[in-house]
């Protein structure tokens, strides 16, 4: 059990020479991120849900004990916002079944301007089986109730602690007996990077919440210039230095360099 730290998406053009080494092709590039972290956060599932055997070859790709995270459709989050989600979500799982023990948590992003529905939030989290990690990330003030911590809660789905230029944009409910973080932009330079504090105060956010026997999964969407591996890699070492054993990350270079 460890603080396992990786990125939001892995396919970035800009990360060549600043993550992947020049000689590294394009199709390889997963291969060479799992070598460097046990996680990633597959967000190109929220604007295509990719085929059962996409998924599948993705698995044959990456290493035994890699888990990959899935951003889950925006038809069910953005487009249904939540109604209906029996069919939505028996599609995704179809699809991400193709990862076998490979799949991670699913991510459910609820749209900026959906209000609290506790209802709605509670059928759609009983259309996952209960083996599935689901992690919610609302993003409407209104959310913020105890009826909705109580709903998470009850089905061991963990509230997604975010992040934008070092502040949450949550409150840090401990919903479940996992944890999962969603850093989105730093408040450092160069940009979009976060700062050593930034990423310091979260670890300690992280090892204070959970016990050392907890998952806790942390992903940076910060990709712009290659700053999320370099931002992830250093916040595992943050975690590490907070008594909290982590899954392997890339050693990152200097602040400035590439």
């Amino acid at each position: 059990m460890a603080v396992i730290a990786g990125t939001s998406g892995w396919q970035y053009r800009d990360w060549r020479g600043a993550f992947y080494p020049p000689d590294v092709p394009q199709r390889r590039w997963l291969e060479y991120y799992a070598a460097q972290f046990a996680t990633v956060e597959n967000n190109g599932t929220f604007y295509r849900l990719a085929s059962r055997d996409t998924f599948a070859r993705w698995r044959d790709r990456v290493p035994a004990d890699f888990v990959m995270g899935v951003k889950a459709s925006r038809y069910l989050t953005h487009v249904r916002r939540l109604r209906d989600p029996a069919e939505p979500v028996k599609r995704l799982l179809d699809a991400a079944a193709g990862l076998g023990d490979r799949l991670g948590p699913v991510l459910l992003q609820l749209p900026p301007d959906l209000q609290a529905s506790p209802g709605l939030l509670q059928t759609c989290l009983r259309a996952f089986p209960a083996a599935v990690r689901v992690a919610v990330e609302p993003r409407h003030p209104s959310w913020w109730t105890d009826e909705v911590r109580e709903v998470l809660g009850a089905a061991n789905a963990a509230l997604a602690w975010a992040d934008r230029r070092g502040s949450a944009l949550s409150p840090l409910w401990r919903t479940a007996d996992w944890g999962y973080l969603r850093l989105h932009e730093g408040d450092a330079g160069p940009w979009p990077r976060y700062s050593g504090a930034a990423l310091e105060e979260w670890a300690g956010r992280i090892a204070a919440a959970w016990p050392a026997d907890h998952d806790v999964y942390a992903y940076f969407n910060n990709d712009q210039g290659g700053a999320a591996p370099r931002d992830a890699a250093e916040f595992a070492a943050a975690v590490a230095r907070h008594g909290r054993a982590t899954a392997r990350a890339w050693p990152a270079a200097g602040r400035g360099g590439t």
